[in-house]
């Protein structure tokens, strides 16, 4: 097997990579690096120039992996596009918010290389995108050779997936993004035990070690107190939160504290792609039973749409609850202009519930010390922090002990790091070659070719 990573940063971005099975040209995942703009978030897709690519594999619909689809289905309009039937429910609305994003963005910040897809684009690309259960094997032949893949149950959000490949005597597995752990709305990964001969795995949160008491049950119940704390002292709680799986899985978790009497009465507002999806969330809950979901929570929480004109650096002063997008922070997001505020006001607090890039303004105002100035430059704030700032480890992937004790019980021959920053990836090597001395580990320069 050959593989290309066409994340022309590396790191955590724009997912892609370019494996060469047997004559099969596969490609898994094409995604758009969130901290960055124009034609340079996407990959480098030169390495498919002149290259008949067989198939596309979709491991879950996070704007990482899935945001520059549109523009490698253009470049190869007879590859098929594959992934599981809850992703295929969400795909179509994940790609067309994108392509609302990025007009809006070449509006205000003139960039002249957006959008990168047009929504008419996204329409005539449907009919390739097919939808496989999870478990079910499927056969693809190139001109000489067969594959056998199927589709695991990934846990990280509706629809993940790991992605088991099979080729001759040749068995490969690639985590995608993965939560062992049961969410209030997802179930964790059900991944196949046993050898593989390449193990392809993320390794984001490779520097975080969870401290005895952090568990999730704890997190939740610190996550709970702290809104409370927040709500009866005056202020408001700002939760930052991805669209996509977090905003759902906060509300059933606040859902889940007000029915036992645990959460304060206060007023709930929230907005945007993430209240869309709830409803995709509710019916992939009926048609598949892998998401655990009702709308019905966002009636019975009584939530509210978020502030249509949120003025920056202006604290609402609701002593509220805000779940809003995004879940980085990034500029001109509401989490953004709400956090621009609240964060001078020690009546008030931030709370992450993911993971948050270093260089993205989240977690730029975690590095931030309580007095210190912090800029919001995209809408010329400047302001001294005075509210707490939290991290509650929620995270929607594996700690990192797990996705090492999976990758060692496989005895892979090779494996290969993935989606991490690169201390993460160096705490991920370390430990693989204490551990399985006799294994290759790689972690692949972007746009460098591997045989593996």
């Amino acid at each position: 097997m050959k593989l290309t990573d066409l994340n022309r940063d590396g790191g955590i971005g724009a997912n892609s990579l370019f494996v060469q099975i047997g004559d099969l040209n596969i490609l898994v995942d094409c995604g758009l690096n969130p901290t960055k703009v124009g034609r340079i978030a996407a990959p480098d897709l030169s390495p498919l120039r002149g290259v008949t690519l067989d198939l596309i594999i979709i491991t879950h619909c996070h704007l990482d992996h899935i945001g520059s689809l549109p523009v490698v289905m253009r470049e190869h309009p007879n590859t098929p596009v594959i992934m599981t039937t809850s992703s295929r429910m969400l795909i179509e609305r994940m790609l067309h918010n994108s392509a609302n994003v990025m007009m809006r963005q070449r509006d205000e910040a003139n960039i002249p290389d957006y959008p990168l897809f047009t929504h008419d684009e996204i329409d005539r690309c449907a009919k390739r995108l097919t939808g496989l259960p999870f478990g079910h094997a499927k056969h693809f032949r190139g001109a000489k050779d067969d594959i056998e893949i199927i589709l695991h149950p990934a846990g990280h959000v509706a629809g993940a997936a790991g992605v088991e490949i099979r080729h001759k005597h040749r068995h490969v597995f690639f985590t995608g993004d993965v939560l062992f752990e049961n969410q209030r709305t997802l179930a964790g990964a059900k991944f196949p035990s046993g050898h593989f001969d390449t193990v392809v795995m993320e390794t984001t949160r490779g520097t975080t070690e969870r401290p005895a008491g952090k568990e999730r049950l704890n997190e939740v119940n610190r996550l709970v107190t702290a809104i409370n704390d927040t709500i009866q002292r005056g202020g408001s709680m700002l939760l930052p939160v991805f669209a996509l799986g977090r905003m759902q899985e906060v509300f059933a978790i606040l859902h889940d504290a007000r029915k036992f009497g645990r959460l304060v009465e206060c007023p709930i507002y929230a907005g945007g792609l993430g209240i869309d999806l709830a409803d995709y969330f509710d019916e992939i809950s009926r048609k598949t039973k892998h998401v655990q979901f009702s709308r019905n929570i966002l009636k019975e929480l009584k939530v509210k749409p978020t502030p249509r004109q949120l003025k920056a650096g202006e604290d609402p002063g609701q002593n509220a609850l805000y779940v809003v997008s995004s879940g980085m922070m990034v500029e001109r997001t509401p989490s953004y202009m709400l956090a621009s505020g609240l964060v001078g006001h020690a009546r008030n607090t931030v709370g992450f519930v993911g993971y948050c890039d270093p260089a993205t303004p989240g977690g730029q105002l975690l590095a931030t010390a309580v007095g210190e100035e912090f800029l919001f430059s995209a809408v010329h704030v400047k302001a001294k922090l005075k509210a707490r700032v939290e991290r509650f480890e929620l995270s929607g992937h594996a700690d990192r002990e797990e996705l090492l004790e999976f990758a060692v019980q496989t005895g892979a021959r090779c494996v290969v790091l993935t989606h991490g920053d690169a201390p993460a990836r160096a705490w991920f090597a370390q430990q693989l070659a204490k551990q399985m001395p006799k294994s290759q580990v790689l972690d692949p320069v972007p746009l460098q070719t591997y045989q593996v």
